[in-house]
């Protein structure tokens, strides 16, 4: 039977996953068919794992044959939900929302009086008056109407009314720009603190700069300092240490390289999805950390991001890459582990992940109830691997995780989603050593958000927002360990 502070644990989860249901449900509604579309391809892609772990807090297994049926049936209903919505004309939406917005602005304009002459000269925008004035004329009335210039930095805030779909409107505003005046400034689309849309102009020379030769060479630096940690990570896991006695080095070198491997696999996703967009990548800056072999690399944007789309897709595409392959060494380490494998682990070993232990139950079942457990090497490779992806997905920062909060929900929840983070981080660090590392890199090296997009007014599709989701919920599932007493009841320990 439950305690019951575990069926007040159980409810108050329960209560949570229908709330944040409810609530999209509710923000769909107004959209109509469209919006309930939406809404069901995230229920739909988010069911699997819910009906998985629900049914494993009840004690009810589900084998591998029966995870991948739903994954399977998932992704099926997934896709036929995009056809269905993207038939219904998903682009209606937008237009909807440029409606309202384009209603909503002309009501202030009539309302907002016109700024007198001297108001508009109160300050002159640190740009070229010959330039300045090619600027203002790239603005229409069926773009954006400017009704005021602030300057900005070395360019110049335009304040007014947009007049369209903000993803056209920056496009033909880009390319009227583009065309007056060449390479020489960069076009903002932003929200304003009070909410409204606009345009700030920038000379280019504060784009990005590539990495200088001496930040290339500290990178070089952390790179062999993260093979050594990862090799000596590997050494503690069989009980030497690598530091100490170099000469096991062959000992080491498969697990190490599994650790590192994933590390790559990580790397390659964000570099893959940045070549696609055209997008420049820096040098990742690898993390070392003993514990585990690494935290996994910061790696800066070197070009301006498009549009938040491009910022979520780049952000999604390390850990999905470094996470599948740890989820599949993981799940391979299982079904290889048989009682003559490398390592014996104590069983509270698989109660420190939801992930991890839930995997283990269903591939070695009663095994899990020995005080030791024979698992493959893959097993701890894997896990160590879905640990660092699942500290990068933290939703703080410049972290992937922050990354993909502020391209779904915007730089304001963002940066509350990075204070909450640091927060919890700063508690869980009284019991664990490694939160306190990573909450001291994070709020020494990670805690900005990323520079806006150029187009930030345009939100990513409802598939990203879904993904999005998944990724935290998985990254939610592999960090939270399963109580004593739950886990007891299912078979481990």
């Amino acid at each position: 039977m439950f305690t019951l502070s575990e069926t007040s644990i159980l409810a108050a989860i329960l209560l949570l996953a229908l709330g944040i249901l409810g609530w999209g449900f509710y923000r769909a509604r107004p959209f109509g068919k469209l919006g309930i579309l939406a809404w069901l391809q995230s229920v739909v892609l988010m069911t699997p794992w819910l009906l998985f772990f629900g049914l494993f807090a009840a004690g009810i297994y589900v084998n591998i044959a029966g995870i991948l049926f739903l994954i399977v049936t998932s992704a099926g209903l997934y896709i036929y939900l995009g056809r269905q919505l993207r038939a219904a004309g998903q682009d209606d939406i937008l237009k909807q929302r440029a409606t309202e917005r384009l209603a909503a602005a002309s009501l202030i304009e009539a309302n907002s009086p016109q700024p007198t002459a001297a108001e508009q000269k109160a300050e002159i925008p640190p740009i070229p008056e010959d330039d300045l004035n090619a600027i203002k004329g790239i603005f229409g009335i069926d773009t954006f109407f400017a009704t005021e210039t602030i300057a900005y930095q070395d360019g110049a805030i335009f304040k007014g009314n947009l007049r369209g779909e903000p993803e056209e409107t920056h496009n033909r505003l880009t390319a009227s720009l583009r065309q007056r005046l060449g390479d020489q400034y960069r076009l903002f689309l932003v929200e304003n603190t009070d909410g409204r849309p606009v345009v700030i102009v920038l000379p280019s020379r504060n784009d990005p700069r590539p990495l200088q030769l001496s930040q290339k060479v500290f990178a070089g630096i952390l790179l062999v300092a993260t093979i050594a940690t990862s090799l000596e990570a590997a050494g503690l896991l069989l009980n030497f240490d690598f530091f100490g006695n170099p000469a096991r080095f062959q000992e080491a070198l498969p697990i190490g390289a599994g650790i590192f491997s994933i590390l790559v696999a990580h790397e390659i996703g964000h570099w893959l999805l940045a070549r696609r967009h055209q997008i420049r990548l820096s040098w990742p800056f690898f993390l070392p950390a003993v514990q585990i072999g690494s935290f996994g690399a910061i790696t800066r944007f070197e070009s301006l991001l498009p549009n938040r789309k491009v910022l979520f897709d780049i952000a999604l595409a390390g850990p999905a890459a470094g996470g599948i392959v740890s989820l599949l060494m993981l799940v391979t380490g299982l079904l290889l582990s048989h009682p003559g494998s490398l390592f014996q682990l104590p069983n509270q070993f698989f109660q420190g992940s939801i992930l991890v232990g839930s995997l283990a139950r269903v591939v070695l079942g009663s095994a899990l109830q020995s005080s030791l457990v024979s698992v493959h090497p893959l097993v701890i490779i894997g896990w160590l691997g879905l640990i660092i992806t699942a500290l990068n997905l933290m939703p703080a920062g410049q972290l992937d995780g922050g990354r993909i909060v502020q391209a779904i929900y915007g730089r304001k929840t963002a940066g509350r989603a990075t204070i909450a983070t640091l927060i919890l981080l700063a508690l869980v660090s009284l019991g664990n050593m490694i939160a306190m590392y990573w909450a001291i890199v994070i709020f020494f090296l990670q805690r900005d958000q990323e520079r806006p997009s150029l187009n930030e007014i345009t939100e990513p599709d409802d598939a990203r927002a879904a993904l999005g989701l998944l990724a935290l919920f998985l990254m939610i599932t592999t960090l939270l360990p399963l109580t004593p007493g739950l886990a007891g009841r299912l078979g481990i320990g």
